[in-house]
Formats: structure tokens, sequence, C-alpha cells
């Protein structure tokens, strides 16, 4: 482990730590990836003697949270944590995945086999090798966010006694469901998504049936030089179940034509709009792994593009325009320029029947570790039912069930939802 010497932004004092551990924990002398992980502390003079709470990220496929300043969750967790930001392998500062390292792993087969190593288990393990160094002996605390909450349960299930308490932000996942079974699940949710959406307004309907009838008759290209498609489009409603962004949705589609003389082309406030809130060029283990997250034991098999084209075909008419959700597709790897790349490896990947499992279902059924959280009732993310089994099937699970926030509970009332955790994990009110 190597360390930086303190350093301070406003309100907070910073430490950076580098670390390296095995590709592949089952050959633990062989080839080593950095990891990243950046403490910070309150200013308050004891911080160091303060236990450790690790965040573990949403995702999968992005960098831990960049302090900036010490508010809402970060600001409840400082009164009694050292709070420890986690770039997870392939993200952030620690040993990148992204089109342009990827294609240094050699042919496809190559390219797949190593991101068979960036799943949930290997991050949890990782977490140990650091918690060796940084807390030896003493269990220490995590929060998740999201996917965030998949690690902790496969935390829960290699390293429980790493763990001193849990706390998960909507990320709660079923233990046993397939990646079928998990999209076959979510586009009824994703539908009536679009039902609020529209019935909110009305006028976009109209409005998205023009711009994709446009998109197809014209060669419309992203900034970046890649065509913008209908579906790409239709991506947008991966930014459903935040707050705020179906305003965010309409106002761009407000401007998504403008007139140049007499002709009228896509604008490019809209192109520069949409192209941003397609982050697989900066992060794509989300697309490339997001299927393989809910593989145990079986192919996932491109299940989301199987679902869709078996019961939602109607995503596919245009004049009657529907936004996906947080959804992967095979099209993606073919109009996606930094994904085109890995097109082979995804394939790979998906056809892939042997992934270990990722929960003990027995050592889970005798957890002592407690573990508060926070389910909401209108996530579009994940599945209230199959994450009710779960806290019923594991001992010393505890759940906040409300209506008030969306997937983005953290971040917008985090000071509020943490302390609530906090409480009910130890105790001190009921679910």
């Amino acid at each position: 482990m190597n360390s930086s010497d303190p350093y301070r932004i406003p309100g907070l004092e910073l430490i950076d730590h580098a670390f390296k551990v095995p590709l592949d924990y089952r050959d633990p002398r062989g080839r080593q990836i950095d990891l990243f992980v950046r403490e910070v502390r309150d200013l308050e003079p004891k911080s160091s003697d303060k236990p450790f709470l690790v965040f573990l990220q949403g995702g999968p496929g992005f960098r831990a949270p960049i302090p900036i300043q010490k508010t809402g969750w970060l600001k409840r967790a400082l009164t009694e944590y050292r709070v420890l930001m986690y770039d997870t392998r392939g993200n952030g500062l620690s040993t990148p995945v992204d089109y342009q390292t990827l294609d240094l792993e050699g042919d496809a087969a190559a390219q797949a086999e190593y991101l068979t190593h960036f799943r949930q288990d290997n991050i949890v393990r990782d977490a140990e090798l650091i918690r060796s160094h940084m807390s030896p002996g003493i269990p220490w605390s995590t929060i998740g966010q999201s996917f965030g909450g998949w690690c902790t349960m496969t935390y829960l299930s290699l390293h429980p006694e790493g763990l001193k308490e849990c706390f998960i932000f909507g990320g709660v996942p079923g233990l046993e469901q397939t990646a079928r079974e998990i999209y076959e699940g979510t586009f009824p949710i994703v539908e009536e998504r679009n039902r609020k959406y529209f019935e909110k307004f009305p006028m976009d309907k109209a409005r998205l049936a023009k711009l994709a009838k446009h998109l197809e008759e014209h060669e419309v290209l992203f900034p970046n030089g890649d065509r913008i498609s209908p579906r790409m489009v239709q991506t947008l409603g991966m930014k459903f179940g935040f707050a705020y962004t179906a305003e965010e949705i309409h106002f761009l589609l407000e401007e998504a034509f403008v007139k140049a003389g007499e002709t009228e082309m896509v604008s490019h406030a809209f192109k520069v709009g949409l192209q941003a809130t397609v982050r697989f060029d900066t992060n794509p283990i989300f697309a490339i792994l997001h299927e393989a997250i809910y593989a145990q034991g079986a192919a996932s098999g491109w299940s989301c593009d199987l679902v869709q084209k078996k019961s939602y075909s109607h995503f596919d008419d245009y004049e009657d325009f529907l936004f996906y959700g947080e959804m992967i597709f095979p099209w993606m790897f073919d109009e996606i320029s930094e994904l085109k790349g890995m097109k082979e490896a995804a394939n790979i990947l998906a056809a892939k029947s042997d992934w270990p499992p990722l929960y003990n279902l027995e050592v889970l059924s005798r957890n002592t570790v407690p573990v508060a959280c926070a389910i909401y009732a209108d996530d579009m993310f994940v599945n209230v039912k199959f994450s009710r089994e779960t806290v019923d099937a594991v001992p010393n699970m505890k759940a906040f069930y409300t209506s008030e926030y969306e997937h983005c509970g953290l971040r917008v009332g985090g000071e509020y939802l943490f302390s609530r955790l906090i409480d009910l994990g130890r105790g001190e009110v009921e679910r």
C-alpha cells in the first residue's frame, strides 16, 4: 500500500491510497492490477481514530463519488466514520477498462476472459485485501448504492467476518433470479414510467414520432460522428427513476429541431444533450457486464433483447414512441463507436454458461451482520418484489420501505435517509 500525505479541501481532509491486487485471486502471485481508494476525514481532530465506512458504488462501471463538500449522506457519515471512496476495479483511478485499454488484452476471447474478473465477487475480494492493510483484524462498515447493494450481498456471502454493519440504498438484489427473469419484471415497470411521462407531457408523443421519422430518413450524427437512431433516443428513458429527469427529457426534446433558413434540422443542442446521456463511451463496463452481474451458473444470453423481441415488440413502433429503461441491447455494440471493438467479447460473455455463484444462500441464511436497507416503492431499476424476498430470507436484514424517493434517494435525501438507516440497523427505530 502506498499513501499520499493528507491534503485538504474545504471542510475535509483527504488521503489517497494505492494498492496492487491480483487480477485473478486463484493466482494471487500472477498478474496484478491497481486499486485506488480515497480516504475522507472530517477536520475534527480525532477523525483519525474513527472506524471505516466503505462506499460501494452503483453501476456497474462507475468510479466512487468525488468528495467536493461535506453535505448529504457524507456529512452524516463523517460524524462517526472515516469514509473510503473506493474506485472498484476497472473504474476511475484504478486500472481502467475502456475502449483504449481493453484492446491491449488481445483478441475477443482474451478480452472476454479478462472481463470475467470484474464482477462483484472480485470487487469484494479486493475490499477484503484493502481491509487487511487498513483495518487488520477489525470488521468495517459498508454503504452500498444500487449495484453497491449487489456487492454488499456478495460480501455477506463470501466474507461476512469482514463486516460490522451494512447499509443499502436502492440495491437489494434478488438472489436467484436469472437475467431473463429480471427483465421480465423490468419491462412492465418501464411501461408504467412511460405512461406517467406521456400523461405529464402528452405533446411529446407527436414530437418523438416526428423526430424518429426524421432520424430514419436522414443521416443525423452525434458530435462524435456516431449516427443518431430512434433507438438511441429511446435510451433517454434510462434517466427515468431520478428526480426531475422527466422534466429534463421534456425540455431537451423541446429543442430537438432548429430552423436554418427554410430547412428544419436536428439541433446541435439536442445532439449534445443526447450524447451526454450515453455514458458507454467512458463507462463501457456498464454495457458489457450489465447482464453478467445477474449470471450464476447460466448464460445471460442477451436476455433483455430476447424479452423485448418476444413480448414487447411494440417498443419498435416509433409512431407510438416508448422509452427504454436501464437496458442493454446487442445493437449498442453496432451503433456506439467505443463499443464496436468490444462486440465479439460481449457476445462471448453473453454465451458464457459457467459463471460462478455470486451469493451463498446457506451462508446468508445464517447471517449475523446487521443490514439496514432503503427500498423505494417506485424504483424503476430494482424490482421491489425481489428485494422483499431477499429481506425476508436473510436474517438481520431490516428494510425501510418508502415511496417518497426514487432510485436517487441517497443523492437527494442522503442525510435523512442515512440517519434513518443507522437508527434502523441499530434497533433504535421500527422499520
